[in-house]
């Protein structure tokens, strides 16, 4: 299924219908117009669309940001979903890849994201790609839920941090 999709760019504010429909249906914290085009005005280059190349349609997308957070350059990993019939055939990987190596490429020290404590599948997901759990967030969602913040240290710099960050929380 991965070799007939295809990942593309945000190219502007017409997608904006599908990423608000999509996470809508699929994540359970609602958003706003405002915190999709905070993130899409400010970081259009993090953004990713999953497209079926068989059908032309969308079928998943991911968006990012990156900012200087305790002196590190982070990636942040906002929101990522498939289309429901389009789960378990790797693209989630692949969104997640080609946001991930953007970051790399913009010189991110660690990539960051916070992911529902039960959700078994995205957990299992980041830890595949290297990420770790950071922190145990207590009814962290709008529903109650519980979340952890999982991290990715991408070179020495996040190593550190993320090394000082567990040392200070054992003092």
């Amino acid at each position: 299924m991965s070799e007939s999709i295809e990942i593309v760019p945000y190219t502007g504010e017409e997608q904006i219908g599908y990423i608000m429909d999509l996470m809508k249906r699929t994540l359970s914290e609602p958003y706003s117009i405002y915190t999709y085009r905070y993130f899409l005005k400010s970081w259009p280059h993090l953004c990713f669309f999953a497209k079926d190349k068989t059908t032309n349609k969308y079928v998943g997308c991911c968006i990012g940001k990156q900012s200087i957070q305790n002196n590190l350059q982070q990636g942040y990993l906002a929101m990522l979903s498939v289309e429901d019939n389009y789960r378990r055939k790797g693209i989630a990987t692949l969104l997640s890849m080609k946001l991930f190596n953007t970051m790399i490429e913009n010189k991110c020290d660690r990539i960051v994201l916070e992911t529902e404590a039960d959700n078994v599948s995205s957990l299992a997901l980041y830890t595949k790609l290297g990420f770790v759990k950071e922190q145990f967030l207590n009814k962290y969602y709008m529903n109650g839920s519980d979340a952890y913040q999982l991290t990715l240290a991408l070179n020495p710099n996040g190593v550190t941090k993320q090394l000082s960050l567990i040392i200070d929380e054992d003092k």
